[in-house]
């Protein structure tokens, strides 16, 4: 699945998402376009699925016609996260088109 990084995704979770490409928004020169225009690059660049850590996207964009899944990581902290990766990549090799999932991570 092809795979984008938001800004504030801690770059090192893709070693544990094998199988995908992961591509992350600073790479691709996105990082400052605003969360709508984002989402529509993405889909339009064949994006399936939008990891980030971003919690107030779902009230600030709607939703509701996307088809790219989105992931929330609900903390920045790679330690945390890390800890959590069996559960993401779960969540990631299991989610479908336009889902909104969010991942809480203590």
């Amino acid at each position: 699945m092809k795979i984008l990084f938001d800004q504030g995704t801690p770059v090192p979770l893709r070693r544990f998402l094998p199988g995908h490409t992961i591509d992350t928004a600073y790479e691709r020169g996105w990082s400052e376009l605003s969360n709508g225009n984002l989402l529509t690059r993405v889909e339009q660049e064949g994006y399936k699925l939008l990891i980030t850590t971003d919690r107030n996207l779902r009230y600030e964009q709607n939703l509701a016609n996307r088809q790219i899944a989105i992931v929330v990581l609900m903390t920045t902290s790679w330690p945390r996260i890390k800890q959590h990766t069996d559960r993401i990549q779960a969540v990631v090799d299991t989610i479908q088109p336009g889902a909104y999932q969010e991942i809480t991570i203590e």
